[in-house]
């Protein structure tokens, strides 16, 4: 067997702070280490393992897939990719989907689309093409997405960055209304819940306000879900909470459970603007991927989301009351914990004690599997409580 870490070390570029942690094997919340010990995972692989490592009928799917078509281009048609496509487009209210492999890959089919809209209505000249930004957000590491990134650390050393983005504070409105009625924007782009900026949920307010901001000015009004999306939040997406139809919603993470997919997906005025040759992908619907997928998307049922709802409020509960924690924030099960203490040292020691966690900005962040068992939550909660205190 190979030395796993100095073969990273070796062969792999150092793009990652790792954690001093080599997982052999996983099923369910629960992971091992190469000694045997036994974690609690609240990270679910940053918000994908929406059902936890290794679950059974995910596993069945896309063994049973990759033994009947691994692969074939978009110039054919397959079954899971038409499977998958009615199952979202039904459980979100949009019309159509576009598959790709990631968030960032979403986003920027979302970035296309807004602009094509705003040509094929408006013209080239009109110059109806930038996109209102929010300080704070992330939506992804290509050149394009990090130009619509609100967070100045991922600006170091890629510029030049791509023009035709413009950015304002979260939650004011008024910023957000002057910069739409300037006659050269054809988006917003917004997060429900803002998670690589510190799990801050907009308010709502805010959120009913971009609906109505677009429509005033003829904006495509795009939120991106790829890390709120395939029922984090007790909704199958965020932006259902809060009663908005947006024009294009994105997704990635938990909607393959592990396996590489990104969801661009367009209301009835947005449905027809991508035409053939105007946008594509070789991997994108992935036969594997989408049969993954479709197993997913049917276990997100009324009974699942009740259980987030459930839990939610469990953890909020219980660590709003905790010594050592300032603040709670987020919805459903994505969490931020403001705390006393440095949040990448806490996450050292709750790892020492047997429970996986993440950072966001300087908090911690649970992101769970949805179908935690009670059980090991409260172990992991009780944990926690013990190290923040």
């Amino acid at each position: 067997m190979i030395d796993i870490k100095s073969t990273y070390s070796e062969y792999i570029a150092e793009t990652y702070s790792r954690n001093d942690l080599v997982i052999m094997k996983a099923k369910g919340s629960e992971a091992f280490d190469e000694n045997g010990k036994r974690y609690i995972d609240l990270g679910a692989g940053i918000a994908v393992n929406i059902l936890g490592y290794c679950d059974d009928e995910f596993a069945d799917a896309v063994a049973k897939q990759a033994r009947t078509v691994s692969h074939t281009s978009n110039l054919y048609y397959t079954e899971p990719q038409a499977h998958l496509a009615k199952l979202i487009c039904e459980k979100s209210g949009m019309k159509k989907v576009f598959f790709s492999n990631s968030g960032a890959e979403a986003n920027e089919c979302a970035i296309k689309a807004a602009r094509k809209y705003s040509w094929d209505k408006y013209g080239e000249e009109a110059g109806r093409n930038k996109i209102i930004c929010l300080n704070h957000s992330f939506h992804g590491r290509t050149i394009a997405t990090i130009s619509a990134t609100g967070q100045s650390e991922y600006h170091k050393y890629f510029a030049p960055f791509l023009p035709g983005y413009v950015f304002v504070e979260p939650n004011d409105i008024e910023a957000m209304v002057a910069e739409a009625k300037k006659g050269d924007v054809c988006a917003i782009i917004a997060e429900i819940i803002q998670g690589e900026g510190g799990v801050n949920l907009l308010n709502t307010n805010y959120i009913k306000s971009l609906q109505t901001i677009s429509e005033e000015n003829d904006l495509v009004l795009i939120i991106d879900e790829v890390q709120t999306g395939n029922g984090r939040t007790g909704k199958y997406f965020a932006y259902q909470n809060f009663d908005i139809k947006p024009d294009i919603v994105t997704t990635a993470k938990g909607l393959g459970g592990g396996l590489p997919i990104g969801a661009t997906l367009f209301n009835d005025r947005l449905a027809n603007t991508l035409t053939p040759g105007t946008h594509g992908s070789t991997f994108g619907g992935n036969p594997i991927v989408c049969a993954g997928a479709v197993s997913i998307v049917e276990s997100i049922d009324d009974k699942l989301l009740d259980e987030v709802k459930a839990k939610s409020e469990y953890i909020f509960t219980n660590l709003r009351q905790c010594g050592g924690v300032k603040s709670v924030t987020g919805m459903g099960l994505m969490i931020g914990i403001e705390t006393d203490k440095n949040a990448k040292e806490i996450v050292k020691l709750l790892a020492d004690r047997g429970v996986l966690v993440l950072t966001a900005k300087t908090k911690l962040r649970l992101v769970p599997a949805l179908n935690i068992p009670v059980g090991l939550l409260k172990e992991a909660i009780g944990i926690m409580k013990e190290v923040l205190q």
